[in-house]
C-alpha cells in the first residue's frame, strides 16, 4: 500500500521559514513527478511546486521563496519555504504520479497525480 505522509507544518510569523517533508512508503517513484499542492479555506487546491527528474516547477508567487527537492535514497520529498507570507496559509499536500508524465505541461494539474498525502497545516501570522 502506497502512503505519503507529510510533516513539518505549523504556525510561523511572516518572514519565517518552514521545511515540509513527505515520506513515501510502499513504492518508489524514481524520476516520476512529485509535487506539493495547497488548499486554503474556501479555495480550490492549487499547484505549488513539483520535481520531475532533475527539473523543478513553481507557482509564480512562490518562486525565489520556495524550493522543492527529493532524496530518492530516503524516498522523501521536501519543500523549503522561506520568507513566508500570510497568503501562504493553507493545508499543504504532497502528491506523486504513478507513471511518467506524457506532457510536462500537465505537471501543474491536480488531476494528473495518483497518490496524495493527508496534508499538513501551514499558518503564517502577520
Amino acid at each position: 500500500q502506497v502512503q505519503l505522509v507529510e510533516s513539518g507544518g505549523g504556525l510561523v510569523q511572516a518572514g519565517g521559514s518552514l521545511r515540509l517533508s513527505c515520506a513515501v512508503s510502499g513504492r518508489t517513484f524514481g524520476s516520476n513527478a512529485m509535487g506539493w499542492f495547497r488548499q486554503a479555506p474556501g479555495k480550490e487546491r492549487e499547484f505549488v511546486a513539483a520535481v520531475v527528474s532533475g527539473d523543478t516547477y513553481y507557482l509564480d508567487s512562490v518562486k525565489r521563496r520556495f524550493s522543492i527537492s527529493r532524496d530518492n535514497a530516503k524516498n522523501t520529498v521536501y519543500l523549503q519555504m522561506n520568507s513566508l507570507k500570510p497568503e501562504d496559509t493553507a493545508v499543504y499536500y504532497c502528491a506523486a504520479k504513478a507513471f511518467p508524465l506524457r506532457y510536462v505541461g500537465r505537471v501543474y494539474w491536480v488531476n494528473e497525480y495518483d497518490y496524495w498525502g493527508q496534508g499538513t497545516q501551514v499558518t503564517v501570522s502577520s
